[in-house]
């Protein structure tokens, strides 16, 4: 399975439009979704930013014909927006744990987060969340966390998670204290867009919101 993300802007005061022009396309771009085996598909929102993750198999490949169906689409709810990420490229994968990934989403929960990195601190975030993966080292995750993954592109990070709510435990203090110290730390190199960590901060962020999702 391949996994993919994109990331786009509103214009200002296109917000309304962008809603409406989805739900207008929205018949249309299902088809095209299962026409191509494109699963797992989300688009959430917060503030003006829009965040889309979508899976497929390996190699899948789109045909000139299905991108030129594609290409139609965008046009149709292109005015409303401009792109963060490379449209028809992957953002940067910063942070990855993809575990036992859940056939079945009945039990999964969501949380999809996003903050701003401040300037030049890519690549110490990069470093960060690969320490944290090389202390995981080969092992499959069991969970809670089923499928995280956070992805980078214009000076953004966009984080997305699938979490199996029958493995989610109550938060011991010590957990916790670990959860401040690095939540501490990361504000140094990033600010958040999204309220993650308001009862941290005691700042007021907006949540993400999931507009529209197609399995």
């Amino acid at each position: 399975m391949e996994r993919h993300a994109f990331a786009m802007k509103v214009k200002e005061g296109k917000m309304n439009d962008y809603r409406k022009t989805l739900g207008e396309i929205w018949p249309e771009l299902t088809a095209y979704l299962d026409r191509n085996g494109i699963h797992n598909f989300s688009i959430w929102n917060a503030a003006d930013l829009i965040f889309g993750y979508y899976e497929n198999a390996d190699g899948e490949v789109i045909s000139p014909e299905e991108e030129k169906v594609k290409a139609a689409l965008t046009e149709k709810i292109g005015d409303t927006f401009t792109w963060i990420s490379t449209p028809g490229k992957d953002m940067r994968l910063m942070y990855h744990n993809f575990g036992v990934v859940r056939e079945n989403k009945e039990l999964i929960r969501h949380r999809m987060f996003m903050t701003k990195l401040k300037d030049g601190c890519e690549e110490e975030y990069k470093a960060r969340h690969d320490g944290l993966v090389a202390q995981r080292g080969e092992t499959i995750d069991p969970g809670p966390d089923s499928n995280f993954s956070i992805w980078s592109a214009g000076g953004y990070i966009f984080g997305y998670d699938e979490i199996d709510t029958t493995m989610e435990v109550e938060e011991t203090p010590e957990a916790r204290e670990a959860t401040i110290a690095w939540e501490t730390r990361q504000l140094g190199i990033m600010d958040w867009i999204t309220n993650d960590v308001d009862w941290m901060t005691k700042e007021v962020h907006p949540s993400s919101v999931r507009l529209a999702w197609h399995n």
